[in-house]
């Protein structure tokens, strides 16, 4: 004879579970529904594939660690690897062409004492051009380009993903529970949101810097408080205003639903697409912080793109121009381009935020 509570168990069993399949079914067709309207922006279509080309080198350059580079870190490590690369110049009187050409000083700088015109001399050379062996040249110390600018992809796909995490949930949590509960709450946290905005991020996080060792997790947790409790906290509580005000949150109040209830199952989920946008426009700032302070050198990380700057500039080679611009190009280009791909997906995501926006 089968149990009752048995078959009130496998009855609630199958209930879950069809819960589940009809609430992956709805996130499904609603994923299906904004991506159409996201991929209507061609901006957003041309940002993903900007973050998707950077997500395709930090995915390499580990990849090539082990393949093709294996056994080769001493050249192709970002940090402490280093090639010199052999050039063939001649000897002649008046140096025409300095990268084939150099003159009876310089050979005998290079230990031969008794140089003769035409003679050839192999000279290592570092920063290097781009050559068959490293693509994008060697800098000052001769450590491969691409490497670095692929291990550099990395360390912004961390700090982006820390910061703009860290700040999206606390500006959510604390715009929800000071649009909800209002009074002091409200006062209290506006304030210090307030607060926080008079603070200038950039100087506050160099004088930091000064005083303490920063790394990259460091880094993104406290651009995530600086930004979540300042002016992304404001601008998600007047969010969350809006849909304090919504029916469905009286009749959760009446069916019995806490405070807590209420924030978490109804005020928040509402407020998340809002966050999700913000979450795009966190990283390109935080990239932008990473490269300035490592551009001065506050920052305790291996390498970066910031840094790879900084050593172009402490060699040197900041006002080369053209004539070494594998050191200067590669890594400018990175950090303007990575934060143009998250911002123009920012950009299109507003479209599927506010639907004000689709009619145009």
């Amino acid at each position: 004879m089968t149990d009752v509570r048995d078959t009130d168990m496998m009855g609630a069993e199958v209930l879950d579970e069809s819960l589940w399949k009809i609430r992956m079914r709805l996130l499904w067709r609603s994923f299906k529904r904004n991506w159409a309207l996201f991929s209507q922006s061609k901006m957003g279509v041309v940002g993903v594939v900007i973050v998707g080309f950077f997500g395709f080198l930090a995915i390499l350059h580990p990849i090539l660690m082990a393949t093709a580079w294996k056994g080769q870190e001493a050249i192709y490590d970002p940090v402490i690897g280093a090639d010199s690369v052999i050039v063939e110049k001649t000897v002649v009187t008046e140096v025409t062409d300095p990268s084939t050409e150099m003159s009876f000083t310089e050979a005998m700088i290079t230990g031969e004492f008794f140089p003769e015109e035409g003679m050839i001399i192999e000279v290592p050379i570092a920063p290097a051009p781009p050559n068959a062996k490293h693509l994008l040249g060697t800098d000052p110390f001769g450590r491969d380009i691409f490497s670095q600018l692929m291990f550099g992809a990395r360390a912004a796909f961390i700090l982006g993903v820390i910061a703009a995490t860290s700040a999206v949930v606390l500006a959510t949590v604390v715009g929800s529970v000071a649009a909800y509960y209002g009074g002091w709450m409200d006062t209290w946290l506006m304030r210090q949101a307030d607060l926080i905005l008079l603070l200038p991020l950039l100087p506050l996080l160099i004088v930091i810097g000064s005083f303490w060792e920063i790394g990259l997790w460091q880094l993104g947790i406290l651009i995530g408080i600086l930004s979540g409790l300042g002016a992304t906290a404001i601008i998600l509580k007047s969010q969350a205003l809006s849909v304090k005000v919504k029916p469905f949150n009286d009749a959760a109040r009446v069916a019995g639903g806490g405070n807590r209830h209420i924030i978490v199952r109804h005020i928040i989920p509402n407020v998340l697409p809002l966050s999700f946008l913000f979450m795009m426009f966190e990283v390109t700032g935080a990239i932008f912080l990473e490269a300035t302070l490592s551009f001065f050198g506050l920052l305790s990380i291996p390498m970066s793109w910031g840094i790879m700057i900084n050593t172009s500039h402490t060699q040197g080679y900041t006002l080369f121009g053209l004539r070494a611009w594998w050191l200067l190009f590669p890594a400018g280009l990175a950090v303007t381009l990575f934060a143009a791909g998250f911002f123009l997906i920012g950009r299109a995501m507003d479209v599927v935020v506010n639907p004000r926006l689709r009619t145009r």
